[in-house]
């Protein structure tokens, strides 16, 4: 392996604007995030499913599901 190609990683904060932080680990020393495993709608279970035409009952009724 030849040397002096790797980057340096190093410990990084990283702060969601929703104020959740963690830590992973990094070529940078801080990140921001806009959105996180907190305040994701798919992750906190308050996604919403527009349905303009009807297509999720069509599917729901199709295949029997609830």
């Amino acid at each position: 392996m030849r040397k002096d190609i790797h980057p340096d990683y190093k410990e990084c904060t990283v702060t969601c604007a929703c104020g959740n932080t963690f830590e992973i680990r990094t070529t940078k020393e801080t990140m921001t995030i806009d959105i996180c495993n907190e305040c994701h709608p798919f992750f906190t279970g308050s996604e919403k499913i527009v349905d303009a035409a009807g297509r999720v009952d069509k599917f729901k009724k199709k295949y029997n599901l609830s």
